[in-house]
């Protein structure tokens, strides 16, 4: 029965990615759990933004540290094997934060849901290497990020909802459970191209010929060399810059929407998931783009480079956050920021595609995003020692003169530098 030939599914990889978006959707519904109930747990644990940012940073640390140990872990175990693991770690960790009765408490899980979320994009980006040829990663790698704003989008209704019906704790166990179920689906569903049983010979051709000449091009293939390479730090740095506009939107939206336009929760689940529908089309967009300037001579480095600096220009939109006169500018403004983001960091992950060796992407993908969160971590702390002080006008600021400095980095890193279209 192990050796009986399945019918193939016809652009079998296209539905890999999909079921690696739905988990991306469900890993970013469960993070931003928090940020929509972050003005009810406030009231219930006695928490003042200090405090939430203190939450919000040991989620921020576990996820740190473990993005570089979940590539390397998806790059021993397997996608399939590891990323399942992953899923069933951060599904029970969100579930537990509904037994916090302190704000401590709830730092604690948070740092569980940390350690274990940080799988999602070193896997969505291995699971692109694996399945698709180099022309076909950035709609691949847009389709699996479009699940983050997914995700995000999702959480205001579903989490108000629950709060509202059967209070706060139910929130956490909703979201969680639902990571669950996935979990089962992608164990039975992932395989890789070699193993799969529906694959097509024709598809797993085509996947085969635009892979080739990988292990020959001299890319990185051990973490020394990963770390040694420059194409490394083209991507490491930007992200280290653009990381703490994305976590500023996931994690106080809510909370600046409250502070300075004293919106109420109905409020928040009306204007909080705009942003992330905007942050869709950037993801979209960083898909098609460097196709389309691909076809127009552009190289394959050329190609992503162009797209990161667009959206890193776009950024200047959300810095003048502060100029807003009413709330609804602001969240027009945030979008604007969302559709950023969403577009340069989706060029910047498709770069571990091109220039690392398929057997090193989670790692090199992990690492890059220890990076990103570092950045992300510290900008965390800017904003709790700072947003009650002197408000959020001057963060958002910074926030756009980071991406412009991410973009100058990778045009400097990336100069002369050429990849080969597959």
């Amino acid at each position: 029965m192990a050796g009986e030939r399945k019918r193939p599914i016809r652009h079998l990889r296209w539905w890999i990615i999909s079921l690696v978006t739905i988990g991306t959707v469900l890993n970013y519904l469960a993070r931003s759990t928090l940020s929509v109930a972050a003005p009810t747990l406030k009231d219930e644990l006695g928490m003042d933004t200090e405090s939430y940012s203190y939450v919000v940073l040991t989620f921020q640390l576990a996820y740190t540290v473990m993005q570089t140990v979940a590539g390397a872990v998806l790059d021993l175990l397997g996608t399939r094997l590891g990323f399942f693991l992953f899923a069933v770690g951060w599904a029970l960790a969100n579930m537990a934060h509904g037994l916090a009765s302190t704000w401590q408490g709830l730092a604690f899980f948070r740092g569980l849901l940390g350690a274990t979320e940080a799988a999602a994009i070193p896997a969505g980006a291995k699971s692109v290497s694996e399945w698709f040829p180099a022309r076909e990663r950035p709609l691949a790698t847009s389709a699996f990020q479009m699940g983050t704003s997914v995700g995000a989008i999702a959480a205001p209704p579903i989490v108000v909802f629950c709060i509202l019906t059967w209070g706060w704790e139910s929130a956490f166990l909703v979201t969680g459970a639902l990571s669950l179920l996935w979990a089962v689906l992608w164990w039975f569903g992932y395989e890789t191209p070699a193993r799969h049983q529906r694959l097509s010979d024709a598809e797993r051709g085509l996947i085969a010929a635009g892979q080739s000449g990988a292990e020959e091009s001299g890319r990185p293939s051990t973490r020394k060399e990963v770390l040694k390479s420059r194409g490394f730090w083209a991507i490491a740095i930007p992200r280290f810059f653009a990381e703490p506009a994305w976590q500023t939107f996931n994690f106080f939206i809510p909370l600046y929407l409250v502070a300075v336009w004293k919106l109420d929760l109905k409020s928040i689940a009306l204007w909080a998931w705009m942003p992330f529908l905007a942050a869709d089309l950037g993801s979209l967009a960083a898909g098609l783009l460097p196709p389309w300037l691909m076809r127009r001579g552009a190289s394959v480095l050329g190609s992503r480079k162009i797209t990161m600096s667009i959206g890193a220009v776009c950024m200047i939109g959300p810095a003048c956050i502060g100029l807003a006169g009413s709330p609804g500018l602001a969240i027009g403004l945030f979008c604007v920021g969302g559709f950023a983001h969403q577009m340069l960091n989706g060029a910047l992950i498709t770069l571990c595609s091109d220039v690392f060796d398929s057997r090193m992407v989670g790692t090199a993908s992990g690492m890059a995003g220890t990076a990103a969160w570092i950045g992300g971590m510290l900008f965390t702390l800017a904003i709790g020692q700072s947003a009650d002080a002197f408000g959020y006008a001057p963060l958002f600021v910074m926030l756009g003169a980071l991406d412009l400095i991410g973009m100058a980095m990778l045009w400097f890193l990336l100069r002369g530098r050429k990849a080969k279209a597959a």
